[in-house]
């Protein structure tokens, strides 16, 4: 079993910047893909960027070119840089981890308890 447990959000204006952490209980080697998510009210839960182990990454089109996400696994864990933010990426973030090699949530097989970004005009 591992914890994920995310850190670094908060409170920013439009166009700030802001980088969340994810540190892992355990090590991370061995899970395939790493990613983050993003749940704003009343939205459906999306993937925001993930990253794998051979260091290919995906990113949600609303976020690429502002975002960057990468990973440690000797420091087992995972980060995500956010630049240029909008009130629009106001959500609470998750970190997940799976063993597969996945951008689909819904195979993730670890979850943090996420943490909080609100963005501010």
């Amino acid at each position: 079993q591992v914890q994920l447990v995310e850190s670094g959000g908060g409170l920013v204006q439009a166009g700030g910047s802001l980088r969340l952490s994810c540190a892992a209980s355990g090590s991370i080697f061995s899970f395939n893909s790493m990613g983050w998510f993003r749940q704003a009210p009343g939205k459906q839960h999306e993937l925001v960027a993930a990253i794998r182990s051979g260091g290919s990454t995906k990113y949600a089109a609303s976020v690429k070119g502002r975002f960057t996400v990468s990973r440690d696994n000797a420091e087992n864990t995972v980060q995500l840089q956010m630049n240029s933010l909008k009130p629009e990426d106001t959500a609470v973030y998750y970190c997940a981890a799976a063993y597969g090699s996945t951008w689909n949530g819904d195979d993730y097989d670890y979850w943090g308890q996420g943490t909080q970004v609100t963005v501010s005009s």
